[in-house]
């Protein structure tokens, strides 16, 4: 390669860009800041060293997880993408925690529904026979000793 299409590489080794350069596919011109900061954690001959030991359809997906690896230490010394792994795992762990919530609430809730649902039930089961009550008295409707004795059956039996 000439001087004017170095890869990020070898511009920011200061160095001639062979044709055989490893790294130029990898570390384009255009982008001068991934190999900056893969160079700054992992050191130039460590990555030409990784890269020229795997297959050629590897390094690619081998100089992007250096490259991304690189970006988190810079963003995070400390931890790098092990503390936005932890976080992710955090987060996963609270949305399930959540999720366990809901489903208790959702699980109160159609109790709820169908305790509501059975109450209206015999509400209406209530009333027909109250109305079926009413109905078998009123064809004698001055016997109240009757009617009294009736009243105390049905709530003996219904309350």
């Amino acid at each position: 390669m000439s001087n004017s299409t170095r890869c990020a590489a070898c511009r920011f080794l200061r160095r001639r860009c062979r044709q055989d350069c490893v790294l130029a596919p990898y570390f384009p011109p255009t982008n001068p800041q991934r190999f900056a900061y893969v160079h700054k954690v992992f050191g130039a001959s460590k990555i030409t060293e990784l890269l020229k030991q795997l297959p050629v359809h590897l390094r690619y997906d081998a100089a992007e997880c250096m490259s991304i690896e690189a970006a988190s230490r810079a963003r995070d010394p400390v931890y790098g993408c092990v503390g936005v792994i932890s976080q992710l795992q955090q987060q996963i762990i609270d949305v399930q925690s959540e999720l366990v919530k809901i489903k208790g609430k959702l699980a109160v809730h159609n109790a709820q529904q169908q305790l509501q649902l059975e109450d209206g039930e015999r509400a209406s089961e209530q009333q027909q026979d109250e109305l079926l009550w009413l109905g078998s008295t009123q064809h004698d409707p001055l016997n109240l000793d009757q009617l009294l004795i009736q009243a105390n059956d049905y709530q003996k039996s219904h309350f």
